[in-house]
């Protein structure tokens, strides 16, 4: 219930934010999409809580979910590279793809998902290489940053393998 109250109270600070300022103008279809990205967020975590006990899964997958979330409403908002009209931002869906597949291959196995989020933040270091060779823009910064959440992410399902490994394993 924590994860679902969480949600609905960010999904209303937009809302919120339009009572004070006029930089915060939302229409139906933002709150619609915001929702749905929620939704499907919580969703999501919701049935990896119920499948394990283990709070470092628990854990990864939260980071995991969170930083695709940002990832994507980043790009949907004001873009990365550019901005959110640029087509290179296309390349971001690339990067979500790696770690959804990523996660089919291993079964979402923590070992296997661990090395899913590497791969995964090799895609998307591999994007900000694409953008700063082809002169598309500079994006170190927030590429290090999401990195980072990727490699944390597979640091805890590496976690998270060792607690299920049988001792002596």
């Amino acid at each position: 219930m924590a994860i679902w109250g969480a949600a609905a109270l960010v999904l209303l600070l937009p809302l919120v934010a339009m009572q004070f300022t006029g930089e915060v103008a939302w229409d139906l279809a933002d709150f619609a999409i915001f929702g749905a990205m929620l939704a499907g967020a919580c969703g999501t975590y919701e049935l990896a809580a119920r499948a394990t006990g283990n709070k470092a899964y628990r854990a990864a997958v939260g980071v995991a979910l969170a930083t695709a979330f940002i990832l994507v409403w980043m790009n949907l908002a004001v873009g990365i590279i550019g901005n959110e009209e640029n087509p290179a931002n296309l390349m971001y869906g690339g990067v979500l793809a790696v770690g959804v597949v990523g996660a089919f291959i291993a079964r979402f196995r923590p070992h296997g998902m661990e090395r899913a989020l590497v791969a995964t933040a090799l895609a998307q270091a591999l994007v900000a290489a694409i953008a700063l060779i082809a002169g598309l823009g500079y994006t170190l910064i927030l590429t290090g940053f999401f990195v980072a959440l990727w490699l944390t992410s597979a640091r805890l399902f590496g976690q998270a393998a060792r607690e299920r490994a049988p001792a002596g394993a």
